[in-house]
């Protein structure tokens, strides 16, 4: 709903032309935009234009063709046409980490910000990370179900015999070396797990060391890790980069964790080698596309596989915590762009 006010208008002065409020709209779930607003005065002061995450173009210039600023959902699409239709825009928000649906090069070419929260949710992916990886090690679907159907010794007797990976005894690779990476190795430090990573530039001596990683190349560390792990951004160059090529060097007895984004992975490529015995099982957090059909490749398996996926619905970075990390971030950047300064984590 947008809120009018029917105050006669005072002249304006610096004073009042400070106090006049932004022009939000954001593109999610009101609730809970009200539920993690900061304490900040700016914020408060705002009366934001509140619309469905899938709200089509048209909707959103219906509503609020003179906004100033977007706040989206991470995975809202934000093409350069509606940007080209709102000739105030000055700012677009991801509410997450990715950016990948928003025209960078739209927005560049027009003088948007286009921001980001990184950082914001790097503990609760790096738990949520760890966790898959348990799971899948110690067959915690398998596990769950056994005992539920009174086949608690079968399974128990078995296990003893096929024996069961702790996490410290894994070389894990990430590929990727932002925040959410160092937060996983500084969990997996702990475990005891031996930590290598890969980026397109590798990091100095002093960094590699701080956070107890082994720089790999990339094939030779899809070759030679227990756990596969993805924490990259999903670019041109990284779309589909866990393909048939990939997949065929990874140990049979490895596996893939995904908390990522689902565009990394080839779907069909991963099933097949799943189908194969060419990989050991994964734990994806996140999937393409989203929101996810029920028919999707890795979701409708065949019995058994079934077990050997540990499926997630993209709640990684949604805590508590995050949430209120990332919400403070976005109202603190509107809140510079509208005092005419630059806000942080630039992505464009």
């Amino acid at each position: 709903m947008i809120r009018k006010n029917t105050a006669p208008a005072a002249p304006e002065t610096e004073q009042n032309k400070e106090e006049t409020p932004m022009k939000i709209v954001i593109l999610g779930a009101e609730a809970r935009y009200r539920r993690y607003l900061p304490d900040l005065p700016f914020a408060r002061a705002q009366e934001p234009v509140y619309l469905d995450k899938d709200s089509t173009e048209e909707q959103i210039l219906a509503a609020a063709p003179d906004a100033e600023a977007l706040f989206v959902d991470a995975i809202t699409p934000v093409s350069g046409a509606l940007m080209e239709r709102m000739p105030r825009l000055r700012l677009i928000h991801s509410e997450g980490v990715a950016f990948d649906r928003i025209d960078l090069a739209a927005a560049r070419a027009r003088g948007i910000d286009v921001c980001n929260n990184k950082g914001c949710n790097a503990a609760a992916v790096a738990e949520q990370t760890v966790l898959l990886m348990l799971m899948l090690l110690r067959h915690a679907l398998e596990g769950d179900r056994m005992v539920r159907q009174g086949r608690q010794m079968e399974m128990k007797e078995r296990s003893m015999v096929e024996g069961i990976t702790e996490l410290g005894a894994c070389r894990v690779g990430l590929v990727g070396f932002g925040d959410i990476a160092k937060a996983t190795a500084a969990r997996l430090a702990a475990f005891g797990c031996e930590i290598c990573y890969y980026t397109p530039h590798r990091r100095a001596p002093e960094e590699e060391a701080r956070w107890g990683v082994t720089y790999l190349p990339l094939e030779e560390l899809a070759e030679r890790c227990d756990i596969v792990s993805l924490h990259c951004a999903v670019t041109d160059q990284t779309r589909n980069m866990v393909d048939e090529a990939f997949l065929a060097r990874m140990k049979p007895t490895a596996y893939l964790i995904n908390t990522g984004r689902g565009d990394l992975v080839d779907n069909l490529a991963l099933r097949r080698a799943l189908e194969e015995g060419r990989v050991a099982g994964a734990g994806l957090d996140t999937l393409a596309p989203e929101p996810v059909p029920a028919d999707h490749p890795l979701v409708d398996l065949p019995p058994e596989l079934r077990d050997r996926v540990v499926l997630s619905p993209h709640l990684g970075g949604i805590t508590e915590g995050a949430f209120r990390r990332s919400h403070l971030h976005m109202w603190r950047n509107a809140e510079r762009v509208a005092a005419g300064e630059k806000p942080d984590n630039i992505v464009n």
